[in-house]
């Protein structure tokens, strides 16, 4: 696959992620992260957790914007993965009951008998699974009847093909189900997408988690109550706060309108007025007379070799300056770079910026939700 088939592929999963975001005693813990373009060629960023007794070691893909965590189960129609999980095979395995609290929690819920079973959409997939309980282990912490969903049918290509661990705000998220064990704190740090081992890394409790980091307060959004929103104020390219419509940032629970930090999205999507301010200014401060070109949903890319100017977002308490490896995307032979944001798709997430995970990387992203801030520090991980 050429360089720019692969970056069309990356941003065509963005689009179904975009959609998908529509819809939607402390202990300490250090899990290893991987970029699973490298391992099984997939956008998402991937941990190695174990379920089962005796445990079937299963990679699955972080995701700050859904709940549940779902696997594919023997059997299982439509899923691609050449490892499912085998509940025959683990002794500590159950189905969970229609009449349970973990069943009212899963959306779109049904019971066929007297085992409860879901079903949701996920960017352009659909995903059938049933409730089940087992014990999940990070690193070496074992969670026993930990909740997630047996994927029994899947269609369409959006869904990670290996699992997905849900790091949202939700009921059945992994913070929800380990709050005595990991008090609701986690960070990670995500290595690049060239990283092609778990350099990378999930910190789980507040003991883990470094003390000089800056803090933007996290804020709840009713309409979208699973997503991480952060209040974002200004946007700086170089040395100039760029000229943004204050609607374009401006938080807002009746319509979901405001900024999240996603793991799960490639590139930062902004506002259509907030994309294009910050773009053109980008380009003025790259050099007016040179010729753009673009790359599929990519408008700003440039054939010869540029000076990056800083792109720095501007938090409640909080200023994250970008180095030129989270702004750029480059060609593998180096001779085309583009603009590595987009403006937001013209549907449901139009109102939405998503800090996306390219811009993230290497960078330590502290998720505080017992004190409901938000902490970003540079820590190269490679």
């Amino acid at each position: 696959m050429s360089w720019e088939e692969s970056v069309l592929q990356l941003q065509a999963k963005d689009q179904a992620r975009m959609q998908y975001l529509s819809n939607l005693v402390a202990r300490k813990s250090v899990v290893p992260i991987a970029s699973a373009r490298q391992i099984i060629q997939s956008p998402t960023y991937i941990v190695k957790a174990k379920i089962g007794t005796p445990p079937q070691t299963l990679l699955l893909a972080l995701d700050t914007s859904n709940d549940a965590a779902w696997i594919p189960c023997t059997g299982c129609l439509g899923c691609s993965t050449s490892k499912p999980f085998a509940p025959i095979k683990s002794t500590s395995f159950k189905n969970v009951g229609c009449g349970s609290s973990q069943c009212k929690q899963v959306p779109n819920p049904s019971c066929g008998g007297s085992a409860c079973a879901f079903n949701f959409t996920y960017g352009s997939s659909s995903v059938a699974a049933s409730v089940v309980q087992d014990t999940l282990t990070l690193a070496t912490d074992p969670i026993p009847s930990y909740t997630f969903g047996c994927v029994q049918k899947q269609t369409g290509p959006s869904a990670p093909q290996q699992g997905l661990l849900g790091l949202g705000r939700g009921p059945l998220s992994l913070l929800a189900q380990t709050q005595n064990l990991y008090k609701s704190t986690f960070s990670y740090c995500l290595p690049s997408f060239k990283s092609s081992n778990f350099s990378g890394s999930l910190r789980l409790g507040p003991v883990a988690q470094p003390k000089r980091i800056k803090y933007t307060p996290l804020l709840r959004n009713p309409r979208r109550s699973s997503l991480y929103y952060v209040n974002l104020v200004a946007i700086k390219v170089g040395r100039k706060i760029v000229d943004i419509p204050p609607a374009a940032l401006a938080f807002n629970p009746t319509t979901g309108a405001g900024t999240i930090f996603d793991s799960g999205t490639v590139f930062t999507r902004l506002v259509a007025p907030a994309y294009t301010a910050v773009r053109n200014e980008f380009r003025r401060r790259v050099g007016p007379k040179l010729v753009v070109t673009t790359l599929g949903g990519f408008d700003t890319c440039y054939n010869v070799p540029i000076v990056v100017p800083n792109i720095t977002f501007m938090f409640s308490g909080m200023n994250v300056t970008l180095p030129p490896d989270n702004i750029l995307i480059h060609s593998t032979a180096g001779s085309t770079t583009c603009l590595a944001m987009a403006a937001a798709p013209d549907n449901v997430n139009s109102v939405l910026n998503v800090i996306a995970n390219m811009q993230q990387q290497n960078h330590r992203v502290l998720f505080d939700v017992p004190n409901s801030r938000l902490g970003v520090a540079r820590e190269p991980c490679t």
